[in-house]
């Protein structure tokens, strides 16, 4: 419901605020007043196109913002849909600059325009004269049918099979389409693999043979190195080693007369058994240096393999190669799976649509047990409101492929007058028989499913006397379901309504404005009362509109 809408810097309107009952609201107004102005404010929170040329003013933004009461909890789905928190009562606003750029926002969280349109149109739906597109949509032709079907929750379960039945088949593709490609590779794929496998390749084995190749090619600088500081520190006269220990004989002698000189010789001590030890290792490393071309080809064959493979797949050490391989491996390995994986797949998909199809079947017989009661339903309304002789024809046919409606096609078909064929709405049906229709249609909507609130712009033109009447008493049955604005220029509708607003002009300092003011009783018996004879009403139009309103 909505309960309201606040207008600001829009066309004639500077600023302005419309609180609406439940029920049916009725606003009247004369001709250019700005009843159409503020259905076009109200169309931009539901995601039409805007333009700065039409604002007030034009140094100030425009902002439109509708405060809805929902209660229906399936509304729910589209606002969890787009991440959007939803509440009891929730906020539209939709913003304009000065330079034609707009922001829109769905309880303060900021959303693209399409999400505005998707959500606003779940919760309003305008109807005009000439409004042929929504009544020759199949969508909504299914729609009417659906709505006697009581199949709801067996259409929701089929949707949430059909779905998945749209992404098991997408998955299906890709994995043919990846084994396929896999199989166009796999040759080399192996060649590739047995290459790296036969190498042998280790962790660590390139940088240890690099450091070994290093010491191999210069072995003999190693070893006359080593025997050279091994002579200097053990084997030269004197050597390092002899020396150190006189300076410990005569640190010893003289020990005891200085604590300090003590903590030298323990020192020089320890330091001659780490020397010794040095000398020790320098002959054991020297002993264990000797050049081996051998060792020396094999190193080289070695890293010449490793340095060949790295520049063959353009990769910069063993490690990145020994990834490479396990990579490759993998890849054979899902290959000889992927086949089994597609088949499993294709028997899952072909049981959901062994399923999906039961369940479209049951649609359709629960739509065509539905035809008759639309039919018959929507032509009682018809004939109510002065409409005897129309006809309208629901066809059901099906369709070669499921969709996400299930098999069926609905093609709706109607006749004015008696002896003529049924024909589609829009090469048929004049605006007011138009009107009529799509009225007829959603009052039977109202009684068996949630709509939104709805607006009805002066449909009731080309009708007047007792099918005003009667269209008054549809319209107003409809507000008993469901909350109704109609803009209407009738007395006998506006009289229906539970409560009644007044657009009107206003002149100040030259400048033209659009208000908007809610009518007490007394008012509403002197504005229906214009509406009956004019301006300066007499007696009789004053007990008309009394008689109109009860």
């Amino acid at each position: 419901m909505l309960q309201k809408i606040s207008i600001r810097n829009y066309a004639l309107i500077d600023s302005l605020d419309i609180e609406f009952d439940k029920g049916l609201n009725i606003i009247t107004g004369e001709t250019g007043a700005g009843k159409s102005i503020i259905l076009g404010a109200l169309s931009l929170i539901l995601g039409q196109r805007a333009e700065s040329k039409y604002f007030f003013n034009q140094d100030k933004k425009c902002v439109i913002e509708g405060t809805f009461l929902l209660t229906d909890e399936h509304l729910k789905e589209i606002f969890e849909e787009h991440d959007l928190d939803f509440f009891t009562e929730n906020t539209l606003r939709r913003e304009i600059s000065i330079d034609g750029k707009s922001r829109s926002f769905i309880n303060d969280t900021p959303v693209n325009l399409s999400i505005l349109k998707q959500i606003g149109e779940k919760l309003i739906d305008i109807h005009s004269q000439h409004a042929t597109q929504e009544i020759n949509d199949p969508a909504f032709q299914l729609l009417i049918v659906d709505s006697l079907a009581n199949h709801r929750a067996l259409l929701t379960d089929y949707r949430k099979g059909f779905k998945k039945l749209k992404q098991d088949t997408n998955r299906l593709q890709k994995l043919i389409s990846d084994a396929d490609e896999a199989r166009s590779k796999q040759d080399y794929e192996q060649f590739l693999f047995d290459e790296l496998e036969q190498a042998n390749l280790q962790e660590g084995e390139q940088e240890n043979l690099e450091q070994e190749l290093e010491k191999l090619t210069h072995a003999e600088t190693i070893k006359r190195g080593l025997v050279t500081a091994s002579s200097a520190i053990a084997d030269a006269e004197p050597s390092g080693l002899l020396m150190l220990k006189e300076a410990q004989i005569q640190l010893q002698g003289i020990e005891k007369f200085d604590p300090e000189i003590n903590i030298l010789y323990e020192r020089l001590k320890s330091s001659i058994i780490e020397i010794k030890d040095i000398a020790d290792e320098i002959s054991v490393i020297e002993g264990n240096t000797v050049h081996s071309a051998d060792r020396l080809d094999g190193i080289n064959e070695r890293l010449d393999l490793f340095y060949t493979l790295q520049q063959k797949h353009r990769l910069p050490s063993n490690t990145a190669l020994i990834e490479l391989q396990a990579q490759l491996e993998n890849n054979l390995n899902q290959l000889l799976s992927s086949d089994e994986n597609i088949e499993k797949l294709q028997k899952e998909i072909e049981q959901l649509k062994n399923s999906l199809v039961k369940q479209a079947n049951q649609l359709s017989a629960n739509r065509k047990k539905a035809i008759k009661l639309v039919e018959d339903q929507t032509s009682l309304t018809l004939k109510q409101v002065g409409m005897v002789s129309a006809k309208l024809v629901l066809s059901q046919s099906a369709v070669n492929d499921l969709n996400k409606d299930g098999i069926d096609e609905i093609n709706l078909l109607f006749t004015a007058n008696a002896g003529q064929a049924p024909a589609p709405v829009n090469k048929v049906a004049s605006g007011g028989e138009l009107s009529r229709l799509m009225l007829a249609i959603k009052a039977l909507l109202a009684k068996h499913t949630s709509l939104p609130t709805i607006i009805f712009d002066e449909i009731d033109t080309g009708i007047s006397g007792e099918t005003a009447l009667k269209v008054g008493e549809v319209i107003s049955e409809l507000g008993t379901n469901m909350q109704v604005v109609s803009i209407t220029h009738l007395p006998q509708i506006a009289a229906k309504g539970e409560s009644h607003y007044f657009v009107y002009k206003n002149e100040d300092g030259g400048k033209t404005s659009t208000g908007i003011r809610k009518l007490k009783q007394d008012e509403r018996i002197a504005v229906i009362a214009e509406m009956l004879s004019g301006k300066n009403p007499g007696v009789s139009a004053m007990e008309n509109a009394k008689e109109l309103l009860g």
